[in-house]
């Protein structure tokens, strides 16, 4: 049987902090963890990522996310995470960030 190519996949969870509706929703406190938290331990759970990234424009929300298993390589900027910013907007943007390294994503 021939090598299969091992595709290199990466998780990405959006958390911007000028939530309107609800203030700091990504990081409000839900049975003793922040929100945030439960999307990251469940990308990181599931052992299919090589990578799981917050994508967030906010040092705290980074910090919180680190703490909690994600990388942060990079604060995506302010013009791709307001409340009109469409996600191929900051998802195109981490994905050319990363990219950027030798290691490419094909996933």
């Amino acid at each position: 049987m021939k090598d299969r190519k091992k595709f290199l996949s990466v998780a990405f969870i959006p958390a911007r902090m000028g939530s309107e509706r609800i203030k700091d929703k990504n990081i409000y406190i839900l049975d003793k963890h922040p929100m945030i938290a439960y999307s990251i331990r469940s990308a990181i759970d599931s052992k299919i990522f090589d990578k799981v990234i917050c994508a967030t424009d906010s040092k705290q929300y980074a910090e919180i996310a680190k703490y909690y298993g994600a990388e942060v390589p990079f604060l995506r900027p302010s013009e791709i995470s307001n409340s009109t910013s469409a996600d191929i907007e900051w998802v195109s943007y981490c994905l050319e960030k990363l990219n950027q390294n030798v290691t490419k994503y094909d996933i």
